[in-house]
């Protein structure tokens, strides 16, 4: 299998290099280089949303006719690596990456007319309805009832660790509209309102002390049946598909290269107390020559995978686990590198994927250490979660075990 750019994919990467540099404002550079979450704050993820949109961008991998662009495999992961390279702000994935490619796969005319294109241009933003108190990684014994009432179903349950809740104006759901002889039977895939009567979120606070996750308490909401996409009972494929993206969806070796680039950069700046940078101890160079070897490595495979025909059953759970553990890894080194200045608490030299509440920073937003020494423990904590949602690794090793053994 040949991995190299032709021209044409050179030039691509010219086009998509420029158009960072141009659309990219010191506020939005700042947001990507300073981000602590996987998550941008939403106000700033939107205002980007809408600048990808106008150049036609914000959704590449949907189909064209979707507001998607024409581009290979390839052209995708140039303009992924690029993406990674200027520290672009993310996206929220609930829309673009997750509803959309449901939407367009199992949505009915109506749906796709109305929801696709707010979507794309971030009039909706979306928050996820999985994850209940009793069922995280064994979703099938989801509890959130969805009972017949007419045209309409009334909706009665708690989701939680919903991101963005809070500033979504629409969120898709797993619902028990029948019990089956099967855990997996029974569920319906429902889209909701976030404005409909009976709705309230509450926040979770994050050990970074972000409120970027929610709890929504669903109490006698009205849904109409309209808004079920696919069958009704028939959610669990529905939902199946859309782990598909969140699990191995996004290409992720330009983030892990930035991430342990960025991490080598540190260790290089920072003073080991024997005269020399935390890079020069042996041991610790050692574990960053490991984890380049298995970024690089990562990179070969993803790239493989993107080229191939068709991808395996086990493929995005594979994909989950390799990014997500080799991530904690490399944000564990930086944490290392930062030593007794990753001790304090400072919010404040960062740009966190929401508001920090009870936090009050210096008057002159003083900072211990340098600022990637202050952002360096929140990245760590942060990431953290990263080997739990999306279904945990160990969920993830129990799928790959039952199709390849």
């Amino acid at each position: 299998m040949d991995l190299s750019f032709s021209a044409e994919e050179h030039a691509f990467r010219d086009i998509v290099r420029a158009f960072f540099e141009t659309h990219l404002t010191p506020r939005f550079r700042r947001a990507g280089d300073l981000l602590t979450s996987v998550y941008a704050d939403p106000e700033i993820a939107r205002e980007w949303q809408g600048v990808l949109h106008r150049q036609g961008w914000a959704a590449p991998a949907w189909p064209k006719a979707y507001g998607g662009c024409d581009w290979t495999r390839v052209q995708y992961m140039i303009f992924a690596e690029e993406r990674a390279r200027a520290a672009a702000p993310p996206l929220s994935p609930m829309g673009v990456g997750m509803i959309g490619p449901v939407l367009t796969h199992y949505g009915t005319d109506a749906q796709k007319a109305f929801f696709l294109p707010r979507t794309l241009s971030a009039e909706i933003f979306w928050c996820q309805g999985y994850s209940e108190p009793d069922a995280g990684s064994d979703l099938a014994s989801l509890r959130m009832r969805a009972d017949d009432a007419g045209d309409d179903f009334i909706c009665n349950g708690i989701k939680t660790w919903s991101t963005y809740a809070h500033a979504a104006n629409w969120i898709f759901c797993l619902v028990r509209t029948t019990a089956g002889e099967r855990p997996q039977q029974g569920i319906t895939f429902l889209l909701i309102d976030m404005a409909t009567p009976g709705v309230e979120v509450h926040p979770i606070i994050s050990l970074t002390g972000e409120h970027i996750q929610n709890a929504i308490y669903f109490t006698d909401v009205r849904v109409p049946k309209a808004n079920v996409v696919g069958a009704i009972g028939g959610g669990w494929a529905v939902a199946k598909h859309l782990l598909e993206f969140e699990r191995g969806g996004e290409v992720g070796a330009p983030m892990l290269s930035k991430l342990l680039s960025d991490a080598i950069a540190a260790a290089r700046s920072a003073p080991n107390g024997a005269g020399g940078a935390v890079a020069d101890d042996r041991a610790f160079g050692a574990k960053l020559a490991r984890a380049q070897i298995e970024v690089a490595a990562f990179e070969m495979m993803e790239r493989k995978l993107s080229l191939s025909a068709a991808r395996g059953p086990a493929d995005p759970s594979m994909v989950k686990v390799l990014f997500t553990e080799l991530s904690q890894r490399i944000t564990e080194l930086a944490l290392e590198a930062a030593g007794p200045y990753a001790l304090p608490f400072q919010p404040h030299a960062a740009c966190p994927g929401g508001p920090v509440p009870g936090h009050h920073p210096p008057n002159d937003d003083f900072i211990a250490g340098e600022v990637w020494q202050a952002i360096a423990p929140l990245k760590y904590l942060n990431d953290r979660a990263a080997s739990i949602y999306g279904g945990s690794n160990e969920i993830q090793r129990n799928i790959m075990a039952r199709v390849l053994f």
